[in-house]
């Protein structure tokens, strides 16, 4: 609808030169343009979060273990026996008297030449063996003060049956440290071939404390897997 000139005269007047009497009329308001407000924009109230190191929580802290703390739950102490003379206990092993009634004279290992670079396997005779490193640890203990000799922490290695090099034959350490063989490693007084993981592994299984140096849980170990063998024999600590 176009407004005619009367109307158009009319709304180009200010409010106070139209009569009051127009503001009542319908048709007037048709024509008056409506004001609309911009829309204001919304102001955050939101307060910014400031991180305060000094009034953030504290981490808990981790209680210490017991060096001789059985494993965490979840890791089963009993495993495959992978040898004849292995229980099913992490790094244990019969008896030398249940060894025998079974008739289980000789131990066996896997091995390796440095030199020639042969794997094969060695055989040792189970009571006689046991008996030098049980002659061994009673005419040296009391001078050994809870740390493993030198003989112990270096071994003289086997010669090689091939090439015939002396120090030539080291032991074949299983990767998982539950499949190490542990009798054939003493019988060969090669203990020492192992890490101080490998050892510490040994005494975390068989409760002993493992910290320190190596010649401290070597020592540990060896005496360990005598007294296992020989429960009634002179092997406490």
């Amino acid at each position: 609808m176009v407004p005619s000139q009367s109307m158009q005269a009319l709304l180009s007047r200010t409010p106070s030169q139209i009569p009051p009497q127009l503001f009542s009329s319908h048709s007037l308001y048709n024509y008056m343009p409506l004001f609309v407000p911009p829309p204001q924009q919304e102001t955050s109230t939101s307060i910014p979060v400031v991180y305060r190191p000094d009034t953030a929580t504290p981490r808990p802290s981790r209680a210490r273990r017991n060096p001789t703390q059985v494993p965490r739950a979840g890791k089963s102490e009993i495993v495959p026996a992978l040898f004849p003379w292995a229980t099913t206990h992490r790094a244990t092993v019969h008896s030398l008297d249940y060894l025998l009634s079974k008739e289980i004279v000789s131990i066996t290992g896997e091995v390796q030449c440095k030199r020639c670079e042969i794997k094969y396997e060695m055989e040792y005779d189970l009571k006689e063996k046991f008996t030098d490193v049980a002659r061994f640890i009673e005419n040296n203990k009391s001078n050994m003060r809870d740390r493993a000799p030198s003989t112990w922490m270096n071994p003289v290695l086997p010669r090689c049956k091939y090439c015939e090099h002396e120090n030539s034959v080291k032991p074949i350490i299983a990767d998982k440290k539950k499949g190490i063989n542990w009798l054939f490693l003493l019988l060969g007084q090669m203990i020492g071939c192992c890490t101080l993981e490998q050892l510490k592994y040994f005494c975390k299984h068989t409760k002993n404390h493992r910290t320190g140096a190596k010649d401290r849980v070597l020592y540990l170990t060896y005496l360990g897997l005598c007294k296992q063998l020989c429960p009634d024999g002179p092997f406490d600590r």
